[in-house]
C-alpha cells in the first residue's frame, strides 16, 4: 500500500476557506477567531469539509488523528466524531461506511473501504465536531489516485447556527446544506456554529474574503433576544452587499417555529432585512419562512428536542431549499 496525507496533490480538500494557502483543517484563521474569542474551538473545526479524490484502487485504507475529542449531548460519535466515505458520482454516491472513534478516550482510527478497480470519485467528509490533527489515504500499490471530478458549481456558503453546523442528523452528509452540495453538486462552505454565530461583524468581512456563488444566511437561534437580531441582522446584510452588490443572498428563518413564543417577532425582523432590500432596488435577495420547513404532515417528528432537526426535518429543510437554489443557478 501506499499512502498520502490529506495535503497532497492530487487529493483536493473542499470546504475549507484557503485550504490552498494555509493546507490547515480550519474554517476560520486564527486572527479572525482572536477578534471573535466565542469562535477559537469552533472556527477549528470543520462540518462541510471534504477530502476528495478518484482512484480505481479495491482497498483504500483511511487513517483519521483527533486532536480534540468530546462528547455531545444531542448526536452519537457516528455523527459527531466521523467521518462519512462516499463513493461514485457525487450526486448518485453510495455511502460505503464510517471512519470513527471507537469511544471518546481513542485519537487514532483506522478503517478499510472496498470498491472494484473501476476509477471512481470519493468524497470523505470529515467530522463536525472535532478538530483534526492529521489524516492519510493509503492505496494499493499498483493503483492510482487521480484529482476529483470537478464540482458543476462553485462553491457557495451557509452562515449560520448549530442547525447550519448539522444538528443533529445522524450523519455528517444528511445535514441539509450538505443534500443541497450532493444532489445539485455544488460545492460549498459550512460556517455554522453552534451557539456563537450572532451576526459578528468581523465574520462578515471575513465571508467577504471567500469567493462564493450563493451566500444563505441564518443565524436566527444564536441571536440572545430580538432586540439583538434588530441591531445585527440587516447590518449584516449590509456588510456582505458592500463587497458582493450582486450576489444572490438567501435569508432564512429558523425551521423550529412551533416551540417558540418570539418566532413571529424574530421572523419579523428577519423579514424586514428581506423588504428593505426588495425596496431599494435589491433584485438578487430572497427569502424562505422557516416555518414552512417542516410541511404540514408528522412536524413534531421532525426535531430531536424541539429545537434541532433531525434526519426527517433537514431532509425537509432541504426539498424547500432545494428549488429556491436550482432556480438561482438557472436550472
Amino acid at each position: 500500500m501506499k499512502t498520502y496525507s490529506y495535503k497532497d496533490k492530487p487529493i483536493e480538500v473542499h470546504g475549507v476557506p484557503f485550504f490552498e494557502k494555509t493546507e490547515k483543517l480550519e474554517r476560520l484563521p486564527e486572527e479572525v477567531r482572536k477578534a471573535v474569542p466565542s469562535l477559537e474551538g469552533l472556527g477549528r473545526r470543520c462540518p462541510g469539509a471534504r477530502i476528495c479524490f478518484r482512484t480505481n484502487s479495491t482497498k483504500i485504507t483511511l487513517t483519521m488523528t483527533f486532536e480534540t475529542l468530546h462528547w455531545d449531548i444531542g448526536m452519537s460519535i457516528y455523527d459527531c466524531q466521523s467521518a462519512n466515505v462516499m463513493i461514485g458520482n457525487r450526486q448518485t454516491a453510495r455511502f460505503a461506511g464510517l471512519l470513527h472513534a471507537e469511544d471518546y478516550e481513542t485519537m487514532v482510527c483506522t478503517e478499510d473501504f472496498f470498491k472494484t478497480n473501476e476509477t471512481e470519485d470519493v468524497t470523505i467528509w470529515l467530522p463536525r465536531n472535532e478538530v483534526i490533527a492529521d489524516f492519510t489515504i493509503s492505496i494499493e500499490d499498483d493503483a492510482e489516485i487521480l484529482p476529483p471530478t470537478p464540482y458543476k458549481y462553485p462553491p457557495m456558503l451557509f452562515y449560520g447556527s448549530s442547525i447550519t453546523e448539522g444538528g443533529c442528523c445522524c450523519r455528517v452528509t444528511n445535514a441539509y446544506n450538505a443534500l443541497i452540495s450532493q444532489h445539485l453538486d455544488i460545492d460549498y462552505y459550512n460556517l455554522g456554529f453552534s451557539g456563537g454565530a450572532k451576526g459578528e461583524l468581523e465574520i462578515a468581512d471575513f465571508i467577504n474574503t471567500i469567493p462564493m456563488s450563493i451566500f444563505v444566511y441564518d443565524y436566527d437561534h444564536n441571536a440572545p433576544s430580538v432586540e439583538h437580531l434588530e441591531k445585527t441582522h440587516e447590518a449584516f446584510f449590509k456588510r456582505i452587499r458592500e463587497k458582493n452588490p450582486t450576489l444572490p443572498v438567501v435569508i432564512m428563518t429558523k425551521p423550529d417555529f412551533d416551540y417558540d413564543p418570539l418566532g413571529a417577532q424574530r421572523r419579523r425582523v428577519i423579514y424586514n432585512t428581506y423588504l428593505n432590500a426588495k425596496s431599494s432596488g435589491d433584485s438578487n435577495v430572497y427569502f424562505i419562512d422557516g416555518e414552512t420547513f417542516f410541511g404540514d404532515t408528522d412536524r413534531h417528528a421532525c426535531t430531536c428536542d424541539c429545537c434541532h432537526p433531525n434526519d426527517l426535518g433537514f431532509y425537509r429543510m432541504f426539498q424547500t431549499l432545494a428549488p429556491v437554489i436550482r432556480g438561482i443557478l438557472g436550472e
